[in-house]
């Protein structure tokens, strides 16, 4: 079973930036970040292909956030620039499809 540790997150004022990164015990084909707010169903937001490191994000977050990642470290990084309050949430990482168990997520905070 692959473990997944997210990490990296933190309270920062909007417009701001924070760097998350998940660190996984082993790969699947293809990895993604989530995002769960308060009240709210957990959302897709960014995902990379392991082999080629094709892309796709949520349009919410396009042009401000960054998914790469480290073949040698097994992790990856969520780049969050431009950040804004409806940013907020707890932020996970899976593979896609989410077979992974789910790891404790990490923090983002934005104030306005």
């Amino acid at each position: 079973q692959v473990q997944l540790v997210e990490s990296g997150g933190g309270l920062v004022q909007a417009g701001g930036s924070l760097r998350l990164s998940c660190a996984a015990s082993g790969r699947a084909f293809r990895m993604a970040w989530f995002r769960q707010a308060p009240g709210k169903e957990r959302e897709f937001v960014a995902s990379i292909t392991w082999s080629t490191g094709d892309t796709d994000y949520a349009g919410s977050v396009k042009g401000r956030f960054a998914i790469s990642r480290d073949n040698a470290k097994n992790t990856v990084y969520l780049q969050m620039n431009s950040l804004k309050p409806e940013d907020a949430a707890v932020s996970y990482c899976n593979s896609i499809p989410p077979r992974l168990g789910w790891g404790q997520g990490t923090q983002v905070t934005v104030s306005s």
